[in-house]
């Protein structure tokens, strides 16, 4: 590849002291889109010695997980998340809506939306939220899960080199995880037991299903909705023309009184195009890595021109950031890092991008719950417009242009300062 990410210091340590110190600042994704600004949307990067690639390139990302499938891995993080115990899913089932009703003045919805999704995945899929685990009264559940997914992060940026890495906070934390939801499935497959192969009760099938799949009971999951839920209430308070604008289409459809339905949702084409933006600036897995467990290639990046292919010797490991390549300009226009949905009207946006626009990941692995998050995102989002027709940014807070606020990075991405909002 052509292109190289520079450094100064040996074994590009200087690349990763002016990582961690953006991350440190809360702005390593802004810092990140300065050299793809500057270098183009390959490159390829030395650390401690060891080559490796980075792409926003929608050709190379389908190469990785679609066409050359077969010649990536998750090795890695398969490795540091099964030696860890870090498996389970986030969060409670609560009614989001209800829990806001006591609260006045100025109110931060991300630890709402935070408890509500990790209720909502447990419920579905081990029939119980986990706000009714045993002796987890004190959330440590959901504390400990937070703090495993900050460290895993820090540890996948290290590479080959992620054991040097395990504070015994994060030890301790993965073990609280593991120990939650091995009882809960223990719950789940001693009620199996009663039944004779039987499913007991439809709040379980899920669970069920999966032991059928691996005959092991171990769940790997990561759930998202919240990834939905925070950015899209952020944005929107901060842009009122597009909250007006979904608001009187929720209104032509449904009211408060009425049970939501899914035939309600489809027939709101501008919630759609909130949800895409959203998702667009805000993607489910900002940053990602493979390996290659064979030699093999991608299609673009290579020779003087820098539009032939790179080869990939194995073992060599490439990341890929949806978060900038769903800010390239040449993809999505001069605006492409401003909030503007109605960019979802124009030119069969979402029938043309095809790999521009990755949301839920893509190819074999593409999210599994995809459907389901949509869904609980727009029936949330609908069910607050709806409850709190004066939703608005508090008066002083600060508007920084998207994407240059405060951001807090684990495996997703969030808000470093929360979602404030004045609900009355």
């Amino acid at each position: 590849m052509e292109t190289k990410f520079p450094h100064k210091w040996p074994l590009a340590l200087d690349v990763l002291k002016r990582q961690y110190d953006a991350n440190s600042e809360r702005h390593l994704m802004a810092f990140q889109s300065k050299f793809f600004d500057k270098l183009g949307p390959n490159m390829e990067l030395k650390l401690f010695g060891a080559v490796g690639y980075m792409t926003i390139e929608p050709k190379n990302v389908e190469a990785i997980l679609s066409t050359k499938f077969e010649g990536m891995n998750l090795q890695l993080e398969k490795a540091f998340l099964r030696k860890t115990g870090i498996f389970g899913s986030t969060l409670e089932r609560c009614c989001v809506v209800h829990s806001l009703c006591s609260c006045n003045g100025i109110v931060d919805l991300q630890p709402f939306f935070f408890r509500f999704t990790l209720a909502t995945t447990t419920a579905l899929i081990f029939g119980q939220p986990v706000g009714s685990i045993e002796g987890d009264e004190g959330g440590d559940f959901a504390n400990s899960f937070d703090y495993a997914s900050m460290i895993c992060a820090f540890r996948l940026r290290l590479a080959d080199l992620y054991w040097a890495y395990t504070p015994s906070k994060y030890t301790k934390a993965c073990k609280t995880i593991k120990d939650h939801v091995d009882d809960l499935v223990k719950q789940v497959l001693k009620h199996r037991e009663y039944e004779e192969g039987e499913t007991t009760s439809n709040v379980y099938s899920f669970i069920h299903d999966l032991f059928d799949e691996l005959k092991d009971p171990i769940l790997l999951n990561k759930d998202f909705l919240t990834l939905i839920y925070n950015p899209q209430s952020y944005l929107l308070v901060r842009h009122p023309a597009v909250l007006d604008r979904l608001r009187t289409e929720i209104q032509s459809i449904t009211s408060l009184e009425d049970d939501l339905t899914r035939a309600q949702i489809v027939k709101m084409p501008y919630l759609k195009c909130v949800l895409n933006e959203t998702l667009r600036l805000y993607p489910q897995l900002p940053v990602n890595v493979r390996v290659a467990t064979k030699t093999t290639f991608i299609p673009h990046g290579g020779g003087p021109d820098r539009c032939s292919p790179v080869l990939i010797r194995r073992g060599t490991g490439i990341g890929y950031s949806v978060y900038h390549m769903h800010r390239r300009k040449d993809l999505y226009g001069d605006d492409a890092r401003d909030f503007r949905p109605e960019r979802w009207e124009e030119n069969d946006l979402a029938n043309t991008i095809g790999w521009g626009f990755m949301p839920f990941h893509g190819g074999p692995r593409i999210c599994l719950g995809k459907d389901f998050a949509l869904m609980e995102a727009s029936c949330a989002i609908i069910r607050i417009i709806q409850t709190f027709p004066n939703l608005r940014l508090p008066p002083g807070l600060p508007q920084e242009p998207t994407g240059l606020e405060r951001q807090s990075l684990t495996i997703v991405i969030s808000s470093a300062d929360g979602c404030k909002v004045l609900l009355r």
